[in-house]
């Protein structure tokens, strides 16, 4: 099947990192065009960019929604069967790592792939387990009747490095127009339950991690909080998140005994700020505005209510 595909990548402050991230996608063994939405970037992002073919669209920081951004990105496009979406910070790792994504695109039925993420050689042994936890070796293609085995675990995706059949987006009614974050789990949840699969490719990756520090983590999962808060139908279609955050630490705990025992003590306590946070996220609605803007990694998001 001959697949029409284009390049999604939202920027604000891409750093320098960013040429490196440019270089491997025009090193890829499929061409595709690229189109970049930066949000009023004061680095070199946008003079980068315009070093390589790409088509720019500028907008307003302040206008940025991880949902409504990505939405009026995939607007833009004409004769486009599926859309790759890639963060500006993750790096694909092979020459082919497109070709491999879009492969799974033979069969009609998926309607989104999601590639694989690996620890860049900077991350911490927290992040590296991370990555290895949810990012498995072996490839697997999901349907809404996994539901009932993996729960929230059916939809998983990443908008790091993942790919959409233009014509099952539409149908679903697209991202969002406005969310704190999760609109790439929105999408595969809304996926699943009109029918469609959803794929996980081992074979197309990127080296893609954070280093978070442990505000920057508890504020992560605040957001992730308030993302479930408000969209509540995930859980009730899917289940919650916790029984699957209680499997990771205890995957955490047995990793860092092996391979780094020292930072255990750092790993406890990033557990204990993951859960205030998501619980906080959850109640977000009794919470202030403006103690929700500071312990949020995207304050932005919450406007006068």
């Amino acid at each position: 099947m001959d697949i029409r595909a284009a390049i999604i990548v939202p920027t604000c402050n891409a750093g320098p990192q960013f040429q490196n991230f440019l270089n491997a996608i025009n090193g890829q063994s499929r061409k595709l065009d690229i189109t970049i939405v930066d949000s009023s970037s004061s680095d070199d992002t946008v003079a980068v960019a315009h070093q390589f073919a790409v088509n720019l669209i500028h907008i307003r920081r302040d206008k940025f929604n991880h949902g409504g951004t990505r939405k009026m990105a995939v607007n833009h496009l004409r004769d486009t069967d599926v859309v790759v979406f890639l963060t500006q910070d993750a790096v694909l790792s092979s020459y082919d790592s497109i070709d491999r994504i879009l492969s799974y695109f033979d069969d009609e039925a998926i309607a989104a792939v999601c590639g694989r993420q690996l620890p860049r050689k900077s991350a911490s042994p927290i992040e590296a387990h991370a990555r290895i936890y949810n990012y498995s070796s072996m490839s697997f293609i999901r349907t809404i009747d996994d539901i009932k085995k993996y729960g929230l675990k059916a939809a998983f995706i990443s908008n790091s490095f993942a790919a959409y059949r233009v014509s099952a987006y539409r149908k679903v009614g697209g991202f969002p127009e406005n969310v704190i974050f999760g609109e790439d789990m929105y999408m595969a949840a809304k996926f699943l339950l009109a029918g469609y699969k959803i794929a996980y490719t081992a074979d197309a990756c990127v080296y893609h991690s954070h280093n978070y520090s442990l505000i920057q983590e508890m504020k992560r999962y605040f957001d992730m909080g308030v993302f479930h808060a408000r969209e509540p139908w995930i859980r009730q279609q899917f289940g919650t998140a916790e029984s699957e955050g209680l499997k990771f630490v205890i995957s955490e705990i047995k990793y860092l005994s092996r391979h780094a025992f020292w930072l255990m003590p750092e790993g406890i306590l990033r557990t204990i700020l993951r859960y205030i946070g998501f619980r906080a996220g959850l109640v977000e609605r009794h919470i202030p505005l403006n103690i929700k803007r500071k312990i949020s990694m995207n304050p932005g998001y919450f406007k006068i209510e």
